[in-house]
C-alpha cells in the first residue's frame, strides 16, 4: 500500500499543533556530517568543560538512525517557554528562564507521549522513540535540518516565528514522510549576543566555549567557581540567558501559555535578602518540580553566595 507522505506529514504536525506543541517540522533520520565534524573539534579543543559524557556514544550522537533500527525520520517540535514576567527587577538574583515552571523534560514528555498515541491509533500504526534532552542526539542540529530554524551566533536554535526561549522535543520513527527544507541564518552582521556575554563565551559565532560560560558554572560544574569570574555572572544564580535576553528575534515574541511553566507567586516574589536566606525546606518548595533541582541545595546556595556578595 502506498503512502500519501506529504498528506500523513501534514496530519502529524497538525496534531501535535493540536496537543500543544508551537511548531512541528519534520527531518531525515540521517547522519549530521557537518555538525559530527564540529562537534569533533570542539571536544578536541576540550570546550566541553568537565561535561564528559558530551564524549560518550559519539556515533548516536551524530546519527539518529543508531538510537533506534529502521529510524527513516525524525519529528521535531518546539514549544515556547517566554514567560510574561522575568526575574530581572533590579539587583534581584536571577535564573533562567527555562527553570521558572515544572521540569520542562516531563511536560515536554508527556505531550510527546500524546502525540505519539495518537499518530499510532488516529493516523497511522508505526514504531517510534521520544527524546527530550533525553539520549545523545544533536536536538538543535535536527530542528535546524528541520527548517524550525537556524543556529544563531549564540548557538541557540532561533525560530523566525518564535525566537530562542523554545524547547526542542524529538520523536523519531520508522516511517518514510515527507522532509521539510532548513531555512537560512539571519542572524545578519548583529552581533548583539558575542558582545552581551559578560564572560566572553561565546568565542566565535555558533562556538561556546562551557569554561567561560555562565550557564556551565552555575548549573553543571560541581566545584567552587571559578574566582575569575567574580563580578562578571550579573546576579545569575541558574543559568544565563543574557544572550538570549538581547537578540532581536525574541523582541516580538508572545508569551508562552503552558500552565507548567509558569512560576509561582512565591518564585516571582523572591527578594534578593530572601534567596540569601534560602532554607533547604524552601528551596524543596520553591523547585519541586523544577530543572533547579539540577544544582541541588549545596550548588544554588554555592552561586547565591558567589553572585550576592
Amino acid at each position: 500500500m502506498s503512502i500519501n507522505k506529504k498528506l500523513l506529514s501534514e496530519q502529524i504536525k497538525q496534531k501535535a499543533k493540536s496537543i500543544g506543541f508551537t511548531d512541528c517540522k519534520i527531518a531525515p533520520a540521517e547522519f549530521l556530517k557537518e555538525e559530527a565534524e564540529q562537534l569533533r573539534n570542539w571536544l578536541m579543543k576540550g570546550m566541553h568543560a568537565d561535561m564528559h559524557y558530551m564524549e560518550n556514544h559519539f556515533e548516536k550522537r551524530t546519527d539518529p538512525a543508531k538510537l533506534m533500527p529502521g529510524a527513516r525520520s525524525v519529528i521535531v517540535v518546539l514549544l515556547n517557554y517566554l514567560p510574561e514576567n522575568s526575574l530581572l527587577e533590579k539587583n534581584n538574583l536571577i535564573i533562567s528562564k527555562y527553570a521558572y515552571g515544572d521540569d520542562y523534560h516531563k511536560v515536554i514528555k508527556a505531550m510527546l507521549k500524546k502525540l505519539h498515541k495518537a499518530i499510532d491509533e488516529e493516523i497511522i500504526e508505526y514504531e517510534g522513540r521520544i527524546f527530550v534532552d533525553s539520549a545523545p542526539l544533536l536536538e538543535r542540529a535536527l530542528a535546524a535540518k528541520a527548517g524550525l530554524g537556524w543556529i544563531g551566533k549564540n548557538a541557540n536554535l532561533i525560530s523566525p516565528e518564535y525566537g530562542s526561549f523554545v524547547f526542542i522535543g524529538e520523536l523519531l520513527t520508522n516511517i518514510e514522510l515527507e522532509y521539510d527544507k532548513p531555512i537560512r541564518d539571519f542572524c545578519g552582521s548583529c552581533t548583539n549576543c558575542l558582545l552581551a556575554c559578560p564572560t566572553n563565551a561565546i568565542i566565535q559565532p555558533k562556538t561556546i566555549d562551557s569554561r567561560l560560560c555562565i550557564s556551565y558554572w552555575t548549573i553543571e560544574n560541581k566545584g567552587s567557581i571559578n574566582a575569575s569570574f567574580k563580578g562578571k555572572i550579573r546576579n545569575r544564580i541558574f543559568g544565563c540567558d543574557i544572550c538570549q535576553d538581547v537578540c532581536p528575534w525574541n523582541r516580538r515574541v508572545k508569551s508562552h501559555l503552558v500552565d507548567a511553566f509558569r512560576p509561582s507567586f512565591d518564585l516571582m516574589n523572591m527578594t534578593k535578602k530572601d534567596w540569601k536566606v534560602l532554607s533547604e525546606e524552601k528551596y524543596n518548595q520553591l523547585f519541586k518540580k523544577s530543572a533547579v533541582k539540577r544544582a541541588r541545595y549545596e550548588g544554588l546556595m554555592r552561586n547565591i553566595k558567589f553572585a550576592g556578595d
